[in-house]
This record gives structure tokens, sequence and C-alpha cells, in this order.
């Protein structure tokens, strides 16, 4: 059983739903990610969704796009998101790793490269936010040689026909985008995820995980009542820019300790509403 199917399954058995978070790969800086990506597991998080910079993160809102911007000025590549995964299976063999990016990199790394890197580092499953699932099938191929998983959007303007294409060829779980645009906008209403969730629960049996908008306690508990996993993204790259701003001279440390703290207030969320 893989790390993800092994997760949900135990999330399952417990009544209580997965918390996804998402950094930036080498942001704050390529020698704390790894660090952070731990403080995230212990504060409450289930499943580490890490962001491979790209020059044109189009689907990212202004602060996560900032991200991407300083983490490719620290240097980091693709290698070094699969070196950092590796780093943290040292300590970590348990918690499911996921990550996020767009199709550029991993063609020029090359996808049986890639697939066999990643699986060779730890990782679990791939997003490729920009390849939709009619141009997956040559890296699709590489990532089943490795069984790795691979990880489609739904968007909440989804037409019902092409949710069947996407769940068809979606693996470990489907990743239902809350609001409409780019991570972090919109105004984020319960009743409309929940109608959108309703719907790929029609149409596949995988776990459902809900994010984009998704901000605080209260935010992570209203969708946790219809999801099986909550992702929060923007609030915590935003929380520790927000140190930065205030205090130009805190420690990586202190950076970290915003974005830990705002995931264990949401975990508390979370594991207060009734499953």
């Amino acid at each position: 059983m893989s790390r993800l199917s092994a997760t949900f399954a135990r999330l399952q058995n417990e009544g209580r739903q997965g918390l996804v978070s998402y950094v930036v790969a080498g942001d704050p800086s390529p020698s704390g990610t790894v660090g952070l990506l731990h403080q995230l597991v212990a504060a409450g998080a289930d499943i580490l969704e890490v962001g491979v910079p790209f020059s044109d993160p189009m689907a990212e809102g202004s602060v996560i796009q900032k991200g991407h911007e300083r983490a490719l000025a620290n240097g980091m590549s693709l290698q070094g998101v699969l070196d950092i995964v590796t780093v943290f299976r040292q300590e970590d063999q348990q918690t499911p790793i996921i990550m996020m990016g767009y199709a550029n990199p991993i063609e020029r790394f090359g996808y049986e490269a890639f697939a066999a890197a990643g699986a060779k580092a730890g990782v679990d499953g791939l997003i490729t936010v920009d390849l939709p699932p009619e141009e997956v099938d040559a890296i699709d191929t590489a990532l089943k040689a490795v069984a790795l998983d691979n990880i489609f959007l739904i968007s909440p303007t989804t037409p019902t026909a092409r949710i069947e294409t996407i769940v068809e060829r979606a693996r470990g779980f489907i990743y239902c985008v809350a609001v409409k645009g780019v991570t972090g906008s919109g105004n984020l209403d319960a009743n409309e995820v929940a109608r959108n969730v309703a719907v790929i629960r029609s149409k596949t049996a995988l776990p459902v995980a809900v994010g984009f908008g998704i901000k605080d306690a209260a935010s992570a508990r209203a969708v946790a009542a219809v999801a099986d996993a909550v992702v929060v993204g923007s609030a915590l790259i935003d929380a520790m820019v927000r140190v930065t701003e205030h205090e130009p001279a805190a420690t990586e440390s202190q950076v970290h300790a915003a974005a830990v703290a705002l995931l264990e207030s949401i975990r508390l969320g979370m594991d207060s509403s009734p499953s």
C-alpha cells in the first residue's frame, strides 16, 4: 500500500480529515526547507505538498508567486527539490510527499529520469498544474512504472464530462479547487464547495482534498466537514512573509514558527469539527 493510500485509510479509521501543507521548496531558504517540513508534520500535517519553483507559476496568486521568485533567486531547482525530499526521508519514512509544479522543468529533466529520481528520493505523487489529462500519457507511463500517483486539479468551472475524463486518469486523490481563480484568491463558499465535492464523489472513489482560499481555522473547519482533506498553502507562506516585513532581522526559526503556529491552529479547528 502506498503512503498516500495508507494515510487516507488511517484517517478514515480515525474519523479525521487530512491536513495537507504546501510550501515552496527553497523559500525562505534551501537549507531550512527540510526542517520546516518536519515542523509542519509535528504541527499536524498529514501530507506534505512541496512546490517546485518555476518562473511563470500561472495558477498561483501573488503570495506563492513571490515565494517561487525567492526560491529561484536562492538557486533552487527541480534537482534541488528532489535533494530536499531525499534528506527529509532520512528521518521520516511515513509522511506522504506530493510535488506540485509545472510541466516545463519536468520535460527538460526527462519524464523517465524524473520519475526514477522521484521514486528514489521518496516522492509519492505529482501535480503538474499546466498538464491536462489529454496530454499526460508520456509522463503517466513513467510515473506508473515507479508507482507514483498522478494527481489532478478539478476547478469549480470544470464540466461534468471533463471531471469524468480527469478521474479516469487520476491516482492518489483528487485536488478540488475551492474558489475560482489563483491560489489564495476569492471568498470561500462552503456550500458551493460541498456541491462540487459531491459531484466529484459521484464520479470516483478516490479521496477528495480541497484547497485554494483556505486561510484559517474557520475556513478549514468548514471545508473539513465535506472533504477528505484540506490543503493550506498561501496562508502559511503569507504568515512567514509577515514576520520578515515586521522584523527584517527575524531569524529563520522565528519565520518558520509563524507558519507552524498557523498550521497548529488550523489542525485544532479541523479536529473540533464534526466528522
